[in-house]
């Protein structure tokens, strides 16, 4: 009779099953370590080098093509750019440049247009160095081709800065664009009766040094400036009310329509009045009127230099 060999006569076998059994002695998560080695006698074991932890979102200058920024392009070019590019482009590539219904590529996303500086890789295919791949020469100048490749540049250079404010990353631009001469002409034709260059306003461009600030203040009249908010003060409207029993009530205006009119009283509080045409009788003096009157009949021009002028009293 042939004894039939067992699995656990093979050696193979055992040996697999005493590894698994090993194995299983190791308790679960634990994880094999490697001894520490002991420096030589003497010597100084060194730290083990540490690499800077990697951002999580790295980001990179200039939107999508970083290192792709051009000086502006000529304007007047690029408006005939488009113009040229939408009647012989447009249909191929599309107008927003992502292909259109030809089947023509999307240029947004070509290499060919993203390093394209001054129309040494746009030209040439417009021009019909590619006919064998599809793309048929176009009929323009060389300087309409230049003109192209500038629109297709003005439209890749907003990648990753659409929908950003115009003037980011710009300096604001000065309101100082008046003539300070001309202005000191208007001020003393308009408003000597009551200001005085020497007077109230000496010093008003030290005490109100941002010109925007300044020309705002004085186009309202001054208007909350250097007062306290809330407290009656020689710019508040006041009214004056006469009722038909002769008593006068005087006080800061609050509020005054067709049919109703409301004064602050001294000791804080408020009275209401109904009106009827002329009953009782209203007076209103408003300080900042003149100012008001002038808000119909100011330029541009009139504002710019009265400010040019008043920055100058110092």
């Amino acid at each position: 009779m042939v004894r039939m060999r067992t699995w656990f006569n093979c050696p193979l076998v055992v040996a697999a099953a005493l590894g698994l059994s090993i194995a299983a002695a190791v308790p679960a998560g634990a994880q094999q370590t490697t001894p520490a080695q002991t420096p030589p006698a003497g010597t100084t074991a060194s730290p083990p080098p540490q690499s800077a932890p990697a951002p999580a979102f790295p980001r990179r200058v200039g939107g999508f093509v970083p290192g792709q920024k051009r000086p502006p392009g000529d304007p007047a070019q690029i408006a005939r750019g488009k113009t040229l590019y939408a009647i012989n482009c447009q249909g191929c590539h599309g107008p927003d440049l992502r292909g259109g219904d030809l089947g023509g590529p999307n240029l947004l996303r070509s290499q060919i247009a993203l390093t394209d500086q001054d129309g040494e890789n746009i030209v040439p295919i417009i021009q019909g160095s590619r006919q064998n791949n599809g793309m048929p020469a176009i009929p323009v100048s060389p300087e309409d081709a230049k003109a192209i490749a500038a629109y297709v540049r003005s439209v890749v250079g907003m990648i990753g800065v659409q929908g950003t404010p115009p003037s980011l990353g710009k300096e604001a631009p000065s309101i100082l664009v008046g003539n300070a001469s001309e202005g000191k002409a208007f001020f003393e034709a308009k408003c000597v009766a009551c200001h005085s260059a020497s007077g109230d306003l000496h010093g008003i461009a030290t005490r109100i040094p941002d010109p925007r600030r300044l020309q705002t203040i004085w186009v309202e009249g001054g208007r909350g400036f250097g007062l306290t908010p809330g407290v009656p003060n020689r710019r508040t409207v006041t009214a004056t009310v006469t009722l038909p029993s002769g008593e006068t009530v005087e006080g800061p205006l609050i509020h005054i329509d067709d049919f109703l009119v409301t004064v602050q009283i001294a000791d804080g509080t408020s009275r209401s009045f109904r009106r009827d045409g002329d009953a009782p009788k209203v007076a209103v003096h408003d300080p900042l009127k003149a100012h008001r009157d002038l808000w119909s009949h100011y330029a541009d021009k009139d504002i710019h230099d009265v400010t040019a002028y008043l920055v100058t009293l110092k």
